[in-house]
């Protein structure tokens, strides 16, 4: 097997990931500490917004399959190394919810649904409209919700990538047309388990708001999420002297679904503000006002970040091509997605009480490193090109 195919965890890369690890270690130690009034709201948005990317890279890599896609053979394996990290942010958001869920979704207190008090006098914090979801919003199939979730997404994952490896040792069209088998079944579970998760950890924090484009504008975020970590990784792999079978039509084709699904996220950003802005209609509007009020700043960075700098860079074809430019632009989206994360999460906990600081940072290295070392540790078990991808010539010979 030649050397740029078989990618070794070690020096600098596995120092920096158990690196980032300790700082968030020390951050949500100096958080827990102390008291600071944003620890879980942090541990909220670093989890989700990282279960998002592993997430998107499970979603692209079975459409892969699914649609018989012949080009990212060459780049197939990152986003399968992704999906690997899925366990985790289960394993947390379980946390979160029976340590301090109360703290993140508000539906969660019992006085909420009480009527009518034990003296009989009418319960002043009773909530009609928490009351009229709670066929849904309630603890009970909360739970059993996250739980199917997270073991739908980590099950498929793992049988995605057992079947991968098991096409390199035998070759042959019978693990490909399982792994086509799981992929179509995962995109059908997708289509509901994204919306629905988006709707449970995301959009029942604003428990009295709902939108009904919110499940599409959080999969478009997700995904161009993940498509920049496929490109960060390339790039790192790369510059490394790793995957020297990319070329320039492969590193085009990633910084196309880039380009493509910023646009896609605006879109859906400009219908979702527009829409509800002008109708305005006081129970939609509040959520908008809130962020208005309280965020204006970063409302209006997220939007430029993630559609300004990717439009402008990645317009022209060249840019695509060009390695230091899709490290570039990987880079911004990273971001730019990160406070887009913020922007969605923290006003329904916090509302005006937030802040971006040492500790939001160091919380999200934190979980930035268990990330890489996951992401990373998965490449370095397997070739970084499947050797027996009916497919594989194809992309070999992938041009643009």
């Amino acid at each position: 097997m030649q050397d740029h195919l078989q990618y070794k965890f070690e020096g600098k890369a596995k120092t920096l990931s158990i690196a980032l690890m300790v700082i968030g270690v020390v951050a949500l130690g100096i958080s827990f500490a102390t008291g600071y009034h944003q620890t879980w709201a942090n541990i909220m948005h670093a989890n989700f917004y990282f279960m998002g990317i592993a997430l998107g890279g499970l979603f692209w890599y079975s459409v892969q399959y699914a649609a018989e896609v012949g080009w990212s053979v060459a780049v197939i394996r990152i986003p399968q190394a992704m999906s690997q990290y899925l366990w985790f942010p289960g394993v947390v958001m379980l946390i979160i919810f029976f340590a301090h869920g109360s703290h993140i979704w508000h539906w969660m207190h019992p006085e909420f649904y009480i009527e009518t008090l034990p003296n009989g006098q009418p319960n002043p914090d009773y909530d009609h409209i928490l009351a009229g979801k709670s066929a849904y919003l309630n603890v009970p199939f909360f739970v059993i919700r996250m739980v199917a979730y997270f073991i739908i997404w980590y099950g498929f994952a793992r049988l995605l990538r057992k079947e991968a490896l098991l096409e390199d040792q035998h070759g042959g069209l019978e693990h490909h047309r399982k792994s086509r088998k799981y992929g179509i079944t995962f995109l059908v579970l997708f289509a509901v388990t994204s919306s629905t998760s988006a709707w449970d950890f995301v959009m029942s924090i604003d428990a009295h708001w709902f939108s009904t484009l919110f499940g599409w504008y959080t999969f478009a975020g997700i995904f161009v999420s993940s498509l920049s970590v496929v490109a960060l990784t390339l790039v790192y792999l790369r510059k490394n002297g790793y995957m020297q079978h990319i070329n320039e039509s492969h590193m085009h084709d990633v910084g196309k679904f880039m380009f493509a699904f910023s646009i896609f996220w605006t879109y859906l950003w400009f219908a979702q503000f527009m829409l509800i802005w002008y109708a305005n209609i006081p129970e939609e509007v509040t959520y908008f006002m809130e962020r208005f009020d309280d965020y204006r700043t970063i409302f209006w960075a997220n939007f430029f970040i993630n559609f300004i700098c990717p439009f402008l860079i990645f317009m022209t074809r060249d840019a695509k091509r060009r390695l230091n430019l899709l490290l570039f632009v990987g880079c911004i989206i990273f971001i730019g997605h990160w406070i887009d994360t913020f922007v969605m999460i923290m006003p329904g906990i916090m509302h005006s009480h937030w802040h971006i600081g040492l500790l939001e940072i160091g919380t999200t290295l934190g979980f930035m490193g268990v990330f890489i070392f996951i992401h990373l540790s998965s490449l370095a078990k397997a070739s970084l090109l499947p050797q027996k991808h009916p497919m594989l010539e194809e992309s070999m010979h992938h041009a643009l």
